[in-house]
């Protein structure tokens, strides 16, 4: 099964209340999205979290593209960036990622992408609410 994933993360502040979310679209037309929030903390953060929790919900063995609008993430994974902060999270992803092949997909932000666009929406919604997740 072929999934494309949108993930986004926001933070009122930096630090501040934060929220990330997952739009999930699988090939067959299926959508799922999962959200959540931190009390305090960073964007950033916000954006790793955001990942995954997508991977969490995903198979090992699954066809899966990655979309995101944070240069932070997609350029870490795919440029050799330097994972100076937040190495908590960069540690629990790399775990997540062994055993999987992905492609990311770094898009621009606000530039037309309806599931980008409804992740950025809930992320933003999650800066004051609790976990949540549903099917559309």
């Amino acid at each position: 099964m072929k999934y494309d994933v949108y993930t986004d993360g926001s933070c009122l502040g930096n630090p501040g209340p934060g929220g990330w979310s997952v739009v999930i679209h699988t090939e067959d037309g299926e959508l799922t999205t999962i959200s959540g929030h931190e009390d305090s903390t960073t964007n950033n953060r916000m954006e790793l979290t955001a990942v995954i929790e997508a991977l969490k919900e995903l198979p090992l063995d699954a066809n899966v593209t990655i979309h995101s609008d944070s240069q932070y993430v997609v350029y870490t994974i795919t440029k050799g960036w330097k994972k100076n902060k937040n190495l908590d999270l960069w540690i629990a992803l790399d775990e997540l990622l062994k055993g999987r092949s992905l492609d990311w997909d770094w898009i621009r932000g606000h530039n037309g992408s309806s599931y980008n666009e409804l992740a950025d929406v809930l992320a933003k919604q999650e800066t004051g609410n609790f976990n949540y997740k549903r099917r559309l």
